[in-house]
């Protein structure tokens, strides 16, 4: 066979075994595996290399605004290229409907943000805050048939929570139409009411935002969602878990048999809410929504990471600089909830779970390979990526288990002034990485051109019908009765 590229004499890792071989490449797609493949126009030599799936970066924000205007740091071109030096070719970044917008005209905004930029292929989530009626019967089923079939909405902040009611709405569309819906998952009420308890007690640093957002907060909310979605049937992501109590509601749900997903993130394996207190402002890169919580929550997470109840490890990249652009939008010393929520990490992402992962013996190879591809392909559909077999697309990553660097902010590729990840040193870093069968980064440099990128239309998401249903929704156990989502 005539090969574009062979990638040779690497150690494949797939999510359910290694093997030493080689890839061969044609038009853009896996053509051939082998032991050894002769040929190639092009032959990278992946000896002491491991050869895995491209990342698939499902959690982040780029080119959006917040619900109160202010724009990420990072647009498509920037946001890319960090993803890509980081080990992805691919990412699903969210497109932010605000109260009164038309989903159409938000996919609009966002295709122009994405096309003409991103170096790595894409799809959106979409955020929905404004569910019309027009927006369930009309726009949304629109989007879907797109192939943007998973949305995201909040149970916190007040002008994005829905309400219970609006997620039942939200939850049944989505089962209808074969969506998967996304949840930010933490009581509105009660952070509301700690925040003015703290500021009643002019307790306001950077510190305090720990504080304001209670573990018990996520637990109650996750137990909430996961209680609507199974009142209607429906498929749930659970994003950026960030406890022990809440991890525990979902691993338990998935036990059940019920078509319940989650992600944690590597700040909350990596930093605690003691960086929140750092001196002066400083906490303040810190902050983000769920909060840093402690080490024993650290470990507990790393459990669930190792047993399979979350399907990702996802970044949350949430770009805000360091100055009046960003963290510092409403003043040089706000009080804590003023202070713009995220920080940056989608570059860090692959290196610090391959290193504290597989390299700390925490994972395996086959499932990093899992947690930060092969998963957030199957759960959200997008069924030519994730794996190394003849057919998918020729999104290839190699790995040099054995590098050592320390993390910089200049290293992270991003338009960001800092990282929270700065002087860690994390052994294992990607040094080609291929996307379609094109080398767009390799030995640190970028080979991409801007907008080379392609949008990804993904399949629909279809929960279990084995999953069980609760005795009221179920014909046999209530008199019969057919109450449809």
């Amino acid at each position: 066979m005539d090969f574009d590229t062979v990638i040779h004499g690497g150690t494949v890792a797939t999510p359910s075994e290694t093997w030493t071989g080689d890839i061969g490449i044609r038009d853009g797609r896996i053509a051939a595996l082998g032991d050894r493949l002769d040929g190639g126009a092009r032959r990278i030599d992946a000896t002491g290399r491991i050869v895995v799936p491209g990342g698939i970066e499902g959690h982040a924000h780029i080119a959006q605004e917040s619900s109160t205007g202010l724009m990420t740091a990072d647009d498509y071109h920037t946001g890319s290229v960090s993803a890509a030096f980081g080990g992805n070719t691919s990412f699903i970044p969210f497109a932010a409907q605000h109260r009164g917008e038309s989903i159409d005209a938000v996919l609009r905004t966002y295709d122009d943000r994405a096309a003409p930029n991103s170096v790595i292929d894409y799809s959106y989530h979409l955020i929905i805050s404004d569910p019309t009626p027009a927006v369930l019967q009309d726009e949304l089923p629109r989007a879907f048939a797109r192939g943007i079939t998973s949305f995201k909405v909040f149970m916190t902040y007040d002008l994005m929570n829905l309400g219970d009611r609006g997620m039942l709405d939200i939850l049944t569309v989505a089962r209808q139409h074969g969506a998967l819906t996304m949840v930010h998952a933490e009581n509105n009420d009660m952070i509301k009411w700690m925040n003015a308890r703290l500021a009643d007690a002019g307790l306001t640093a950077p510190r305090y935002h720990a504080v304001s957002r209670p573990a018990l907060a996520e637990a109650e909310a996750i137990n909430r969602a996961i209680s609507l979605a199974r009142l209607v049937g429906a498929g749930l992501f659970v994003v950026h878990v960030s406890t022990p109590e809440g991890a525990d509601l979902v691993a338990r749900a998935r036990a059940e048999g019920l078509p319940i997903h989650a992600e944690t993130c590597p700040q909350y394996l990596a930093l605690t809410r003691d960086d929140l207190d750092r001196p002066g402002m400083e906490g303040a890169k810190y902050i983000c929504s769920p909060p840093l919580r402690d080490a024993a929550t650290q470990a507990v997470l790393w459990q669930h990471v190792r047993s399979g109840t979350f399907e990702s490890v996802s970044s949350d990249h949430a770009p805000y600089r360091f100055d009046a652009s960003g963290k510092f939008a409403k003043g040089p010393e706000p009080a804590y909830p003023a202070i713009s929520n995220g920080m940056p990490g989608i570059a860090a992402r692959l290196p610090y779970l391959f290193a504290e992962g597989v390299g700390a013996g925490r994972i395996t190879l086959q499932q990093f390979v899992a947690l930060s591809s092969a998963n957030a392909a199957r759960v959200f559909g997008m069924d030519r990526k994730g794996a190394l077999l003849p057919g998918y697309d020729a999104d290839i990553v190699l790995w040099d288990p054995e590098e050592t660097r320390t993390v910089t902010a200049a290293d992270q590729h991003d338009a960001m002034d800092y990282t929270p990840f700065e002087g860690m040193r994390l052994t294992g870093w990607p040094t080609h990485v291929l996307s379609r069968g094109e080398v767009i980064v390799e030995a640190g440099e970028l080979r991409a051109e801007r907008g080379r990128g392609r949008f990804v239309a993904r399949q629909p998401y279809r929960p279990d019908p084995d999953a069980p249903l609760i005795p009221e929704m179920d014909p046999a156990q209530n008199f019969g009765a057919e109450i449809r989502p």
